[in-house]
């Protein structure tokens, strides 16, 4: 069996993102915003979401999104306005140096997710990266319905950004939507 302790090592750095906060929503004025890991988990169940509707693979659409914020394991997440002033690392450098101890398998496993989302041009990627943004615009929508009333720019920016048909209809249902519809459909039956 293959020395498994750099991989052990990448599960341990990746559960950072369950502690790591989306810093944007700072600006925005959320007191305790979403961890990368939650924003991870819900990009991944709506990329699925997309590329079921899309005619791409769901199964490799999810396993783009579930990778594809790990990078900020070490730069953090950066908020856009934040990019203006730095220059972080490209994802492929932070995520060889991250897989470097482990088996050939997984870093190349880890090392093409996160390429091909970044180069976004196969349709698991359109479709993932699509799911970013609307993952974004959903967690600003309930956001907004906890009384955060700063989030418009970041709904604005998530719409303008959506590539495919399925996205862009979905933020339109999702804009309109009532965030606790769902709990009160028990009470009809």
């Amino acid at each position: 069996m293959n020395d498994l302790s750099g991989a052990a090592g990448y599960l341990l750095e990746a559960g950072m993102l369950k502690r790591a906060r989306r810093s944007g929503w700072w600006i925005a004025g959320v007191r305790d915003p979403e961890s990368i890991a939650e924003h991870s988990w819900r990009a991944a169940m709506t990329g699925m979401v997309i590329a079921s509707l899309e005619g791409a693979d769901p199964s490799r659409t999810a396993m783009l999104l579930v990778l594809h914020d790990t990078p900020e394991t070490r730069i953090g997440d950066i908020p856009k306005i934040g990019r203006d002033y730095l220059t972080a690392t490209d994802a492929a450098s932070v995520v060889a140096d991250q897989t470097a101890a482990c088996p050939d398998r997984v870093k190349a496993t880890v090392h093409d997710a996160i390429a091909e989302f970044e180069a976004g041009e196969t349709p698991e990627a359109i479709c993932a990266k699509d799911a970013d943004k609307l993952e974004c615009l959903i967690q600003a929508v309930e956001y907004r319905h906890q009384g955060v009333t700063t989030v418009q720019p970041w709904i604005d920016s998530s719409l303008a950004a959506l590539q495919t048909e399925t996205a862009r209809s979905l933020a339109r249902e999702l804009l309109e939507a009532e965030p606790l519809a769902w709990e009160q459909t028990r009470e009809a039956k």
